[in-house]
């Protein structure tokens, strides 16, 4: 064979090599791949079975974090610096709780076992403790006397109106049970046992009758509840599903979806039933023309809003980098540093009470920096597609103009907590009642929910509030129906 024969021959080996070589190395990160999800998958399964699901983060050892050689953002103020040295915590003295002023007093006084006359009284020792009377159902009894007038006619009073015409639940009773369900999770057979023990049978479906006629009652508050989140200009959009009993599967459950609307300038938050997932029905409630704020995660539902300006959650991106801290180890705990950062300055402005025009100043001269320096580190370490990792970065990169977006616009918060903290009552409950029995049930659900989730962004007792709103609706001025909402209220005083 001569020279330039086996100079092709070892040319033709050589590209077999590297073609096998690049195989190997293409069916190694393959194998990498595979191996980091099927472990993220596992730890994901152990933490549902036998673990906790906290996102809560603090890094194993700081030090590490050198290794990728990327300059931590020098943007924090001096005030958002981390301390270096532990902080010897004292010992505190138990503190005895100072019971509020507005529970009543039943006043006991203790006199020594020895006569006292003639003794010169010094003070009183005051010692206040906390006790429980059972609630009590009454009777109201409306007596009418009734008269003849001269001329033969019968006199008689009116009977006031009520929230149920002609039944027997007046509107404490009824707030009771509505607020029982939906805010303490006590399923109505439950709420029917508890009143049997004080001797009033009153059977689960009379109950549920009272429900849904109070969510009928309460619906138009409901609908100017919705009016006044869409003119806000400013709403937070989750979703969670509902199983709901549906007649055409018997023996199966229908599985249905809250939409989640939270104005935070308002303080207003409007649960919509819908009986799927898709785009119909943020379009129905929303309407074609809304041109506001929209924040949101990633589902892509809302992208098809153009006319609205979108904004992202970065608890959503965190919680992908939390996911993927036990595959990606440091680089993982660099970017949950990178964005506790964004938190802490949130968190300082909250404190200085800062107006939305401090806020997106402050936020571009701190939290800008921090994003520039974690989009570089992300840009430059995409990982491995299907990787925890990989998905992390991708989800945040391809949203970064969403996430970005609330530096700029001082209105915006950082996330979307506010509409899930709004949310948790319908999970909880659901564990307890564990189904809706109707698609109309369940819109029903949805105004009482709505109602009582604004009460508590606004601190309003949610049983008081609903008794007294009871009472004066059914002669309350339909036009001034915003008088009666959570935000607005003032207790009545008839």
């Amino acid at each position: 064979m001569d020279l330039s024969a086996q100079m092709a021959a070892l040319k033709a080996e050589n590209l077999l090599l590297r073609e096998g070589k690049e195989e190997l190395e293409r069916m190694l990160a393959l194998s990498q791949e595979n191996v980091a999800l099927l472990r993220f998958e596992l730890d994901q399964l152990k933490r549902i079975v036998y673990g906790t699901k906290s996102e809560r983060f603090e890094p194993e050892n700081p030090d590490q974090l050198a290794l990728f050689q990327v300059t931590p953002p020098a943007a924090s103020a001096p005030a958002l610096e981390k301390q270096t040295t532990t902080p010897v915590r004292e010992a505190k003295k138990p503190v005895r709780m100072v019971l509020p002023s507005h529970l009543p007093r039943h006043r006991i006084v203790i006199e020594p076992d020895v006569d006292t006359t003639g003794m010169r009284r010094l003070g009183t020792e005051v010692t206040e403790t906390l006790d429980y009377q059972a609630a009590k159902i009454i009777v109201i009894r409306r007596e009418r006397p009734k008269y003849v007038a001269t001329s033969g006619e019968i006199i008689i009073a009116e009977l006031p109106a009520r929230p149920i015409e002609k039944g027997i639940a007046e509107a404490g009773l009824l707030a009771h049970t509505v607020v029982s369900k939906f805010e303490d999770h006590l399923p109505l057979f439950r709420q029917a046992r508890m009143l049997a023990r004080q001797g009033v049978t009153v059977s689960e479906s009379t109950l549920g009758g009272w429900v849904s006629q109070t969510a009928d009652l309460l619906a138009p508050l409901y609908d100017e509840l919705a009016r006044q989140a869409r003119a806000s200009g400013y709403i937070q959009a989750d979703e969670t599903p509902i199983k709901v009993q549906d007649s055409d599967k018997p023996g199966a459950t229908h599985r249905g979806w809250y939409w989640v609307y939270h104005a935070p300038e308002r303080g207003v938050v409007v649960m919509d039933y819908q009986k799927g997932r898709g785009r119909a029905g943020p379009a129905t409630w929303l309407g074609p023309d809304y041109d506001g704020l929209l924040q949101c995660d990633g589902y892509g539902v809302y992208d098809q809003f153009v006319r609205a300006t979108l904004a992202g959650c970065w608890a959503h991106a965190r919680r992908y980098f939390h996911d993927a801290k036990d595959s990606a180890g440091e680089r993982a705990e660099w970017v949950m540093l990178r964005i506790g950062e964004l938190y802490d300055i949130e968190r300082r402005l909250r404190e200085e009470e800062a107006s939305p025009e401090e806020r997106a100043q402050l936020r571009q001269e701190m939290a800008m920096p921090v994003l520039d320096a974690l989009k570089t580190f992300l840009t430059e370490n995409p990982g491995l597609p299907k990787s925890p990792w990989g998905k992390a970065v991708a989800y945040t990169l391809t949203r970064w103009d969403k996430l970005t977006r609330y530096v700029h616009d001082g209105r915006l918060e950082i996330d979307n907590n506010l509409v899930e903290n709004a949310i948790r009552p319908v999970a909880i409950g659901r564990k307890n009642y564990l189904f809706a029995g109707s698609h109309n049930a369940a819109q029903r659900s949805a105004v009482i929910y709505s109602l009582l989730a604004t009460c508590k962004k606004h601190g309003v007792n949610p049983q008081a509030w609903m008794a007294d709103v009871l009472a004066r609706i059914p002669t309350h001025p339909a036009k001034r129906v915003a008088e009666l909402l959570p935000n607005s209220w003032e207790k009545s005083n008839v």
